[in-house]
């Protein structure tokens, strides 16, 4: 009667490790993509900022691949903001993504847990 419960719980432990090595994997991932876009957002409020600080004739070229576009002050500000947007999207997106991993890792060492004290009732 012992053997069979020892594999249970043996599978059990394999397939929560494998779920948690999964799920760091994942997490660190998630961290690096959102440090990533923290860098990307704080470019963008550098670039905006010192925008606005220029005259509105100025002349304000957006990089498109290997060459340089003439917009006007205000399609860049634009630009800028939609650019923002997104990344704040993305960041939130990342977050949540990471709240659910770190939950679903609970819940199965949780599972895990009330095996062990079920096993050890009987």
């Amino acid at each position: 009667m012992a053997a069979p419960v020892d594999l249970e719980l043996k599978k059990a432990f394999s397939e929560l490790q494998v779920k948690m090595i999964d799920t760091q994997q994942k997490v660190k991932v998630a961290d690096l993509q959102i440090e990533q876009l923290g860098r990307v957002q704080k470019h963008t409020k550098l670039t905006q900022a010192e925008i606005s600080t220029l005259p509105t004739n100025t002349r304000l070229y957006e990089g498109v691949g290997r060459m340089f576009i003439l917009q006007s002050k205000e399609e860049i500000n634009n630009l800028l903001t939609d650019k923002q947007k997104t990344v704040d999207d993305k960041i939130k997106e990342l977050e949540q993504k990471k709240v659910y991993l770190e939950r679903s890792v609970k819940e199965a060492e949780d599972n895990i847990r009330e095996m062990l004290l079920s096993r050890r009732a009987h």
